[in-house]
């Protein structure tokens, strides 16, 4: 009932879980499904994809370029499209990597989740889903620790009065 005729949004769609979500949220039928991500290429080849699969016909496909770590790009969105529901997938994951890169660990995963909920509680989108990870029980290294954290956002903002339901959901490995 959150996908079936309404506009969908997943960020970090062209990554291993957005466009599974993807694939899955096609056989729904939205009105509109917007693949939101950082890496033209990851993009446009969920687009080919998407694009040629039967019941796409029947709804609108819409590739965007950029990431949720900039804010005025998210406003932009929201301004352009109405969106029902949203999918947050855009994060980073790689645990040795993020050990490494831990500012844009924490630009991404914490930041650009604070960007995408409170924008989504201004906009009044009707739902967020948080994809987040078993590694943010009680983490033990930078990628967890920024996703507790984007979870603590989303926590935080769902218990305040608003038009949003925001909800999380934590993956385990989920490699082939």
């Amino acid at each position: 009932k959150i996908i079936s005729n309404k506009t969908v949004l997943v960020t970090g769609a062209g990554g291993s879980i957005g466009s599974e979500l993807c694939r899955q949220i096609i056989v729904l039928k939205p009105q509109k499904l917007i693949l939101v991500d950082t890496s033209e290429f990851a993009i446009y080849k969920l687009f080919e994809e998407l694009k040629n699969h039967s019941c796409t016909h029947e709804f609108d496909l819409i590739p965007v370029i950029g990431s949720v770590q900039d804010r005025e790009f998210i406003k932009h969105l929201f301004d352009r499209y109405i969106v029902d529901t949203i999918y947050h997938a855009a994060a980073y994951k790689h645990v040795p990597l993020m050990e490494q890169n831990t500012m844009q660990c924490i630009n991404n995963n914490v930041f650009g989740t604070l960007n995408v909920a409170e924008l989504s509680v201004a906009s009044k989108v009707k739902n967020v889903i948080l994809v987040s990870t078993d590694k943010a029980v009680n983490p033990t290294n930078f990628m967890g620790a920024s996703k507790r954290i984007a979870e603590i956002i989303c926590k935080t903002l769902s218990v305040q009065k608003n038009d949003t339901c925001l909800s999380i959901v934590r993956f385990g490995n989920v490699l082939g």
